[in-house]
């Protein structure tokens, strides 16, 4: 547990108010003796699916199987080129590269750091076959433009929604966009599990049929193998936990985006703040802002006791496992790298956390 006065982050104190129910949920599976593929997948699924809005909901590991197994079961021809932006977190890329794909980068919009779709066409060869914009910070990405432009050039989408869970644009859910839509609920999300845990959405039947073979060694059914496949499942105590906290993602949602609020209104006009859209509803699973004073700012505030992260401090481009796969200069990603910090805005931040936040960085920068 953090010493801070106000943590970044206490998962502690995030989950306490379910503890009881998640208790009685782990319990049921302890008891059902079933702990892999059983009723708590199966409820979890259709639970999720019916949230997001998509037709169905596959269980797997963790968000970067979910992306890579969307790519596997697309069969595109090795070497397919995959657009992606050049600020998102590596996993896109590593799923890029895990299904035989090269990922080719287009720079985010400077104000909303998602994939700026503006910039698509510059990135298109004869050898793309889709597009993974990723909805970063739990802001929708550009997906009217993007999917007009993969509707006149042919091309999938696939949406990396690791940080989205529940944003909408324009009222449609994130994840019900594109050919897939990617979830991880690793322990920090907005749906956090206990541990690793994904999902991947879609409203494709038969795509739908391949993953959860593809999930589970390439089979339906047991020692009949129709596919080169991994072992890749959300097990039954995730499944249930998940389960649980689904039903209270509006509550968490809310509490959020009323921190955001107070952040809008009280942070003082050095800083950048992310960009507000009336027609985008931003779950606030990371509260970025902006300013060259970065790394000073951050440390007057630890030393008032305040927690803060940066998302992301290395530009994917400028990482050493990248060094073969990515080329040339993208300033925006780093730019964005170099000034974005995130501020506390967890389900156990409380409202006067954050006016004592915004009250540090006023002075930080008043002195």
């Amino acid at each position: 547990m953090s010493t801070l006065k106000i943590a970044y982050e206490n998962l502690q104190a995030s989950n306490a108010p379910f503890e009881a129910e998640i208790g009685k949920a782990v319990d049921r599976v302890l008891a059902s003796g079933w702990f892999i593929n059983g009723q708590s997948v199966a409820s979890f699924e259709r639970n999720f699916a019916s949230y997001i809005g998509a037709k169905h909901c596959i269980g797997v590991a963790n968000g970067l199987d979910a992306l890579t197994l969307s790519l596997r079961a697309m069969e595109y021809p090795q070497g397919s080129d995959i657009i992606t932006s050049s600020n998102s977190y590596i996993a896109t890329l590593l799923a890029i590269l895990a299904a035989g794909h090269r990922p080719v980068l287009v720079e985010p919009n400077s104000a909303t750091y998602n994939l700026d779709a503006s910039q698509l066409a510059k990135a298109l060869t004869e050898k793309t076959r889709a597009i993974m914009p990723t909805h970063l910070y739990g802001k929708p990405a550009a997906m009217t433009e993007i999917m007009g432009f993969a509707d006149e050039h042919a091309l999938d989408v696939f949406e990396d929604c690791a940080q989205s869970h529940g944003a909408k644009l324009a009222g449609k859910t994130t994840g019900t966009f594109g050919k897939t839509g990617s979830f991880s609920f690793y322990p920090t999300k907005n749906l956090g599990g206990f541990g690793d845990g994904g999902a991947i959405t879609t409203d494709d039947d038969a795509l739908a049929e391949k993953l959860r073979a593809l999930r589970n060694y390439g089979s339906h059914e047991k020692y009949k193998n129709i596919y080169q496949g991994v072992n890749s499942r959300l097990d039954e105590i995730q499944a249930a936990i998940l389960d649980v906290k689904l039903t209270h993602l509006d509550t968490i949602t809310a509490h959020k985006r009323e921190l955001a609020q107070i952040y809008f209104a009280h942070l003082p006009p050095q800083v950048v703040l992310p960009l507000q859209e009336t027609d985008s509803f931003d779950v606030f699973h990371i509260f970025a802002i902006r300013t060259k004073q970065r790394d000073a700012l951050r440390q007057f505030l630890s030393e008032q006791g305040i927690g803060t992260e940066i998302h992301y401090p290395i530009a994917p481009h400028r990482q050493e496992a990248m060094q073969e796969h990515l080329s040339g200069e993208w300033p925006i990603a780093e730019a964005l790298a170099d000034s974005q910090l995130s501020l506390p805005i967890s389900f156990a931040t409380t409202q006067d956390d954050v006016r004592e936040v915004c009250a540090a960085i006023t002075v930080f920068f008043a002195s």
